[in-house]
């Protein structure tokens, strides 16, 4: 028996809506006072976050919106061995997520992490749950970098997952697991789930870097050209790579953590899986890496570019001086004021009749010469001397 109400939460298509976000921030911008009290939550937005619940099990699914997290007691506290998935979008609303504490009982300073962006990834393991801090990173329509916080908190029988921004996120594929009835979906429990959330938030980090690889790629052929604002586009290249190394780094820290330590909210049978999760993790931490390298040589080859474009606009311009300069020469010659009356060495030529088509003659001879013998020497046109 399947029961969906409401429309299924956007997914990450959602961002081609264009909204400009800010580049993720290095700074822990919610970080409380020094001396706040453990567990101190910095929530400043008035308005109620988005909440979409999905409760399941073998035989039946359970999906639509809620106006409030009191909604979801009667799904936690039934007979039904089922798995209630939480999802709040968007942190806000301090009520909320101090509601959110008291009805999964999460530990204060768990929630402290959970509502206080951005952290660092990382997996923490309290008696009656385990959170898990990660970041997602997603491309918008204009292949800006977009990255935030998502936090993943699991204990016996629910999966609570709060996210930064409700614009979008990587977790559909999960959700249509979930509708399509796979059986070790219905049947993993809470903590396989989880693992299956952090497998898509790991997962979303190929798109972002196919796309890196295609601008990359653009970059290179206008490197080799050596054209303006290559400089400029490396730069933002090299910074989203940063961005993700930043970012995917202490998170296969976190996936080798979960599969290497034991947790009594993991079961056995879910940590084999999430050898796979490390895995991709390592493999996008490589491809980040490589891409760091293929950035930094985009740099010394646009700047090689820019210095043969500029040896061939010299090059040029020196030919063109050379090729002028016998004519400079001739025309200075015949130039000077010399009176053949006075003398017949003061060139007798100015009185020869044909001396005027002579000196034209003469001109075009040298200039003639000078082009056949710069391209003799493979300095202009495609020729090129062999050795």
């Amino acid at each position: 028996m399947q029961d969906t109400q409401d429309a299924p939460p956007p997914s990450s298509k959602s961002l081609a809506s264009g909204r400009k976000r800010p580049r993720p921030s290095l700074i822990l911008s919610n970080e409380p006072t020094p001396g706040a009290p453990p567990g101190t939550l910095l929530v400043e937005d008035p308005n109620k976050p988005k909440i979409y619940l999905i409760d399941y099990c073998l035989e039946h699914i359970v999906e639509k919106w809620i106006d409030s997290v009191d909604e979801a007691v009667p799904y936690l506290t039934d007979d039904r061995p089922s798995v209630t998935w939480i999802d709040v979008q968007g942190i806000g609303h301090k009520p909320t997520f101090e509601r959110l504490g008291e009805i999964f009982g999460i530990h204060p300073l768990a929630l402290e992490d959970v509502v206080n962006v951005p952290q660092r990834p990382k997996s923490d393991v309290y008696p009656e749950q385990q959170v898990i801090i990660c970041r997602m990173a997603q491309s918008n329509v204009k292949g800006a970098l977009v990255t935030e916080q998502i936090a993943i908190v699991f204990g016996k029988g629910f999966v609570l997952t709060v996210q930064e921004e409700p614009s979008a996120d990587v977790l559909e594929p999960v959700r249509e697991r979930i509708r399509k009835g796979r059986q070790l979906m219905r049947t993993g429990g809470a903590d396989y789930l989880a693992y299956a959330l952090f497998d898509a938030i790991i997962d979303g980090f190929y798109p972002v870097l196919e796309k890196l690889s295609d601008r990359l790629d653009e970059i290179e052929l206008d490197a080799l050209q050596g054209k303006d604002g290559t400089a400029h586009q490396i730069h933002d290249v090299k910074r989203d790579l940063l961005a993700l190394r930043r970012t995917i780094w202490p998170q296969r820290e976190v996936a080798n953590s979960l599969l290497r330590d034991g947790s009594p909210h993991i079961q056995e049978h879910t940590r084999i899986y999430l050898r796979d999760t490390y895995d991709h993790a390592v493999q996008v931490m490589d491809m980040v890496e490589t891409f760091r390298e293929i950035a930094s040589g985009l740099m010394d080859l646009h700047l090689s570019g820019v210095s043969n474009r500029m040896n061939e606009i010299m090059k040029v311009l020196t030919i063109i001086s050379t090729i002028f300069l016998p004519l400079t020469f001739i025309a200075g010659v015949y130039g000077m004021n010399f009176d053949t009356k006075i003398s017949p060495y003061n060139m007798p030529e100015l009185e020869w009749r044909f001396g005027y088509p002579a000196s034209i003659g003469l001109m075009l001879l040298s200039v003639a010469g000078l082009f056949v013998f710069y391209w003799r020497k493979g300095w202009i046109g495609n020729r090129r001397r062999d050795p």
